[in-house]
């Protein structure tokens, strides 16, 4: 069986050292030895797409899978083309903590960042740009 796709980090999402450490600190409090983190993007979310994080324990040989500091990044190609070039960091402050992707190829995002609408998307931008239900996340 084919492993894989390896693939240059600056070719697929970028992640902070912050975040490298939060999903190193969440694999290891879970004892999930040799386990990534999988970003997907799919259809929902206020603009249209939104993203998905899942731990990942068994990569398929179409997904591009790198490494941060031992800690692997995988996506699907289908989502790779929406996040190629993103950034994966960790927020901690008043309002919450978590994950956030800085993606280069969205056009508009809700409020929370967890949907985006990129050029190509053919879902209509909201007037105000809000999301319902970013008082949620």
């Amino acid at each position: 069986m084919d492993q894989p796709v390896s693939m240059v980090a600056d070719e697929i999402i970028t992640m902070t050292p912050l975040a490298v450490e939060r999903v190193r600190a969440l694999l290891h409090e879970k004892g999930l030895v040799d386990y990534g983190l999988r970003v997907f993007v799919a259809g929902g979310g206020c603009s249209g797409m939104q993203y998905g994080l899942a731990f990942e324990g068994n990569p398929q040989d179409s997904d591009s899978v790198v490494s941060y500091d031992g800690v692997k990044l995988v996506v699907d190609p289908v989502s790779l083309e929406y996040v190629r070039g993103a950034t994966i960091d960790f927020v901690d402050n008043l309002m919450g903590g978590g994950f956030r992707i800085d993606n280069p190829n969205a056009v508009s995002s809700c409020g929370c960042g967890s949907s985006f609408r990129t050029k190509d998307g053919d879902v209509a931008e909201s007037a105000s740009g809000g999301c319902s239900s970013c008082a949620s996340h």
